[in-house]
């Protein structure tokens, strides 16, 4: 996995628990869900890099 990949999917899933964080404190439902889809978005990107990377 390259570096930069490796730090867009970090930034992402952070980004996505500051969503969901903020989401709850303020009751929005829609902002706490939109962060859990980004954290669970970035797994995924995670996954399917690891994925290539053991095929290289």
């Amino acid at each position: 996995m390259a570096i930069g990949d490796k730090i867009s999917n970090a930034a992402e899933e952070a980004g996505g628990k500051a969503k969901e964080a903020a989401g709850r404190a303020t009751g929005d439902e829609r902002l706490e869900a939109e962060g859990q889809g980004d954290q669970a978005s970035a797994k995924v990107k995670k996954v399917g890099e690891d994925i290539k990377d053991v095929f290289r």
